[in-house]
């Protein structure tokens, strides 16, 4: 009875987050903020350092679709959570008899969503322009997937300082969000940076999203998958304990 019981909480608490999610889809993925930082910004930046650069296109592609991912996904949580802290809709969720995990979650999933899906559009638009094969298919899968919902958490957890301005979050999350696409791989391989480079990257999780893109379309990696699929994970966690605590020191 008791299993049930949980099982049943479980289901809801699921259920609240996918309602939470279809929510943002509907509102967000077309507002303005959302659109130029998430799709026009990004390929303003690739092709502002990737034009005129001798690099072949196995290696430009994974690094368009990465970094397309990495501002989409991370950009629906500081466009959404400040505009409803300015209604005061985001204070309504939080004292709804659900778990405050599961109002993040919710987040979380509207995110990876657009993430998931701008990122397989420009993906199936390159494959046939460029000529390009998919390699790994479970390895592009595996990497679109938590890339996503990793980049979608980063956004989430800056989403958390009290801010009912967008164009705030959105400053502090490109603090972030810029110095990382130039030590991931996205224009320089991690085997050709200096060594500090090297080091610092290590810290990104764009450079393990940026790898699993490599290794299923280019063949080539500078890291284990299964490593970079474990760090995107942990990456994920962080992102989702940390923005627990930010939101929870700011209502204390």
């Amino acid at each position: 009875m008791a299993q049930c019981t949980r099982k049943s909480a479980l289901l809801e608490e699921l259920e609240a987050a996918w309602a939470i999610a279809k929510k943002d889809i509907k509102i967000y993925y077309l507002k303005a903020p959302t659109l130029m930082f998430a799709i026009l910004f990004p390929f303003a930046m690739f092709f502002a350092f990737a034009v005129g650069r001798e690099m072949p296109v196995a290696t430009l592609v994974p690094g368009l679709v990465s970094i397309t991912v990495f501002f989409s996904a991370s950009s629906i949580g500081p466009s959404a959570l400040p505009l409803e802290r300015r209604i005061k809709a985001y204070d309504r969720l939080v004292c709804a008899p659900i778990s405050p995990y599961t109002v993040m979650v919710g987040k979380v999933l509207s995110g990876a969503i657009f993430g998931l899906v701008i990122g397989s559009i420009i993906l199936a638009a390159c494959l046939p322009v460029f000529g390009l094969q998919i390699i790994s298919l479970p390895g592009l899968l595996l990497g679109l997937i938590l890339a996503s919902f990793c980049f979608s958490m980063l956004g989430i957890m800056l989403a958390m300082f009290p801010r009912e301005n967008p164009g705030d979050v959105m400053l502090l999350l490109n603090f972030i969000r810029l110095p990382l696409i130039f030590i991931s791989g996205i224009f320089i391989k991690i085997e050709m940076l200096p060594y500090w480079g090297q080091v610092a990257s290590a810290f990104s999780p764009l450079t393990y999203a940026n790898d699993l893109m490599r290794l299923a379309l280019e063949g080539a990696s500078a890291f284990d998958p299964l490593l970079s699929a474990a760090l995107l994970i942990s990456f994920s966690a962080a992102f989702l304990y940390i923005g627990r605590r930010i939101d929870l020191k700011f209502r204390e």
